[in-house]
């Protein structure tokens, strides 16, 4: 069976956790989209990680994992993460990469670092990691897909010829930069295809066999539905789809396969980067919260920022769970909220005097006001609780309320950092 954990918000919502837990039973686990610009934080037995490329199934001797075609591959940073995990006793994993993967180019991040820098105030918050270049050179047909590194100098050198006829004008005449030199970048492909020739193959192939025997298969998402480039906080989004059914075109399957959404629900809400969010706190309230939350404090497992963050959005994570298509959720991170007297829940939002509970574009969403409803804090700490009855009263009442307002069973809590920190419903 095929199943997907992915994001109903903003990313940053513990996936990696989920993933880490289930990926103990999955035969294969598959990263499917994304590239280094986001990670996912895993605390286990070796330590505490954040994971930007890798995907999580790392940590299980025996499994299978995957970066599929729709991964954007930065091959010095999985290069990196792989000797970090190795320096860290961690055994060597089982790695596949797809022979369609596109990989990260040095002009893709410079390109990246340079439009932020232009934009300044204006800027989209990107990590500058080379993604929104890396995806807008694969739709414009002008991308590298990992097979072409294995092609003659001659090839080779046509193609860099021909992308830097287009490119430098760009480096030169915007941004006043140098830009490609050509034979740099054939260098750098010669050194940079050895690295990774190893794990290089048809998934397809490998992962058609895998459905037929019956191997449990985990598709394992990067950011959340909000930052869906069609779906999300346009234009503050992402450059790949980060839903359930973008898994199934990565990693070239047949998307009914997908037997399995699980939806990953921060039990408050935070976000890295520029866009809309309605339930967004400031000052002392934010920063109390940041400190209290995640594991660790909330910051960016990639950048280090400071995340933003505030209560609990139903009509948001609604949203994202429809558009995920979720048969469940697992509510992360409930535990850290043991420290307030009261904890407020949107429920609706205020737009030009009516209220509304349906998600609206990002136009409307700049003028909506959060409508709350107020629960009585728990202030108690949770963390090693392992029945769902045994929770607090009103921790109880916190989860069934998000619970209803979603309309999809929450079946996971997950009450502190360490993969046996959860809770199971029966739903």
């Amino acid at each position: 069976m095929v199943t997907a954990v992915v994001g109903t918000n903003w990313g940053d919502e513990g996936k990696g956790k989920i993933t880490d837990m289930l990926a103990s039973q999955a035969d294969v686990v598959i990263r499917f989209q994304g590239g280094a610009n986001a990670g996912h934080t895993i605390v286990n037995e070796y330590g505490k990680f954040a994971l930007h490329t890798l995907p999580s199934g790392i940590f299980h001797e025996g499994t299978v994992n995957v970066l599929a075609a729709g991964m954007a591959l930065d091959i010095d940073k999985l290069t990196e993460e792989i000797n970090r995990i190795l320096l860290s006793g961690v055994p060597m994993p089982y790695l596949m990469i797809s022979d369609r993967i596109n990989v990260v180019m040095p002009y893709h991040a410079e390109l990246d670092r340079l439009e932020e820098q232009r934009l300044a105030g204006r800027s989209f918050g990107s990590t500058q990691s080379g993604i929104a270049p890396l995806y807008s050179d694969k739709y414009a047909k002008i991308g590298w897909q990992i097979n072409e590194f294995y092609q003659d100098d001659d090839i080779l050198r046509e193609k860099i010829s021909r992308i830097a006829d287009q490119k430098n004008i760009l480096f030169r005449e915007l941004y006043g930069s140098e830009g490609i030199n050509c034979e740099e970048l054939l260098s750098w492909i010669r050194e940079k295809r050895e690295l990774v020739r190893e794990y290089v193959c048809d998934i397809g192939v490998y992962l058609d066999k895998a459905i037929k025997e019956g191997k449990s298969i985990l598709l394992e998402g990067q950011l959340g539905t909000l930052k869906d480039p069609d779906n999300g906080i346009y234009p503050m989004v992402t450059s790949s789809s980060p839903l359930a059914r973008y898994g199934a075109i990565s990693a070239g399957i047949p998307p009914y396969r997908i037997r399995r959404i699980i939806g990953v629900s921060k039990a408050y809400s935070s976000a890295v980067g520029a866009g809309e969010f309605v339930t967004e706190l400031d000052g002392e309230r934010a920063e109390e919260l940041r400190k209290n939350g995640g594991d660790g404090g909330e910051y960016g497992a990639t950048t280090g920022r400071p995340r933003r963050v505030g209560w609990y959005d139903c009509v948001a994570s609604r949203y994202g769970c429809r558009l995920q298509g979720c048969t469940e959720v697992a509510l992360t991170v409930l535990d850290i909220l043991g420290y307030l007297d009261e904890i407020p829940v949107c429920y609706a939002y205020q737009l030009d005097g009516k209220l509304i509970r349906d998600f609206p574009v990002t136009r409307d969403l700049k003028r909506c006001e959060p409508v709350y409803k107020v629960f009585k804090g728990w202030k108690k700490d949770i963390r090693n609780i392992k029945k769902y009855e045994d929770l607090p009263e009103e921790t109880r009442e916190y989860v069934e309320f998000i619970e209803e307002q979603l309309g999809y069973p929450i079946t996971m809590i997950s009450n502190g950092s360490a993969r046996d920190n959860i809770i199971y419903r029966n739903k």
